[in-house]
């Protein structure tokens, strides 16, 4: 039995606010409905590589800490190389060439080393947001991922939530919570954890902002190999669908530019485009069409076409 007193206690009822949060940020709405992009999903699985590499650097030195060391589960726990073996499998072998930390990630990995280096006592909160939440609903994102994703049944891509050394995630929380009830913390201590916890949910949803602002940013991916889908918006000058599966043709690149100077605002939904800054041929096709000068030209063809129609029937 928790008393309410008992850290554990204490840091649930204290973050339940920052949790529900977290969970209603668009990013993870999204990611529950399994609207989640691969392009966005590993980079997800960047910002985690450089927070767990942060805070199990911040947990092996503070491994004898008595402020901490009762929840130094290192062979249960630690997540970094799970995450190097996800990396190898999006990135390839030469993955950390690849990767960089994010503005919202990098505040989140200083606040550990400080915390890890000055505040030993407040890693507890670093550990319990993250943790506990990897075997509660990281669980649930895991068959998300690998169903939205089409990822291997060999759980290749998603070896982060994978606690191979844990049996039974239940029993196991119950006895991470009794350790955290065990340390010897006042009640100063005590709420400093919480609030730093608070603050972790914080960070974590600042990187969450972030991977949506990203997100929005990205194109729409093909479903089952169909057409990439775009809503006409972004930059007109550029067609990347064209270009890329038409050899960049006149129709792709040149297209748009007329559209864009001829200044149709018609955003117009378009099945033909997929990636961010797409303007959409069709509608760059009716705008060219309207233009003086085309229409001249197209109006001096048709009277060719009529012409020589009619020498031919003669």
């Amino acid at each position: 039995a928790c008393s309410p007193t008992d850290l554990s206690e204490l840091l649930k009822e204290g973050t339940k606010e920052s949790h529900d949060r977290a969970e209603n940020t668009e990013f993870v709405k999204e990611f529950l409905k399994g609207r989640i992009k691969k392009e966005l999903f590993k980079l997800a699985t960047v910002a985690l590589y450089f927070t767990y590499s942060a805070l199990e650097e911040e947990m092996d030195r503070n491994r004898d800490n008595p402020v901490f060391a009762p929840l130094y589960f290192p062979l249960e726990l630690h997540r970094r190389e799970a995450l190097v073996k996800d990396l190898e499998y999006f990135y390839g072998e030469d993955w950390e060439e690849k990767i960089q930390c994010s503005e919202a990630t990098q505040q989140y990995v200083d606040r550990i080393h400080h915390v890890g280096q000055h505040e030993p006592e407040l890693l507890v909160a670093h550990a319990y947001t993250r943790y506990m939440g990897d075997l509660s609903g990281g669980q649930v994102l895991k068959k998300v991922a690998q169903r939205a994703l089409k990822l291997p049944s060999t759980e290749e891509g998603i070896q982060f939530y994978m606690f191979d050394n844990i049996s039974n995630a239940q029993q196991f929380k119950q006895l991470y919570r009794a350790r955290m009830n065990a340390l010897d913390l006042d009640k100063n201590t005590k709420e400093r954890i919480v609030e730093e916890a608070n603050r972790a949910f914080r960070f974590n949803m600042q990187v969450f902002d972030e991977l949506d602002k990203i997100g929005r940013s990205l194109a729409e991916e093909a479903q089952d190999g169909g057409f990439p889908v775009h809503d006409g918006k972004g930059d007109p000058r550029k067609c990347p669908y064209y270009a890329d599966k038409l050899g960049r043709s006149w129709a792709a690149v040149e297209l748009p530019r007329v559209w864009h100077q001829a200044g149709s605002t018609d955003a117009g939904f378009c099945v033909l485009t997929g990636t961010a800054g797409a303007g959409c041929p069709y509608h760059a096709a009716v705008a060219l069409a309207k233009q003086p000068l085309v229409q001249l030209i197209l109006a001096a063809c048709v009277a060719v076409a009529a012409g020589a129609a009619a020498w031919y029937l003669l």
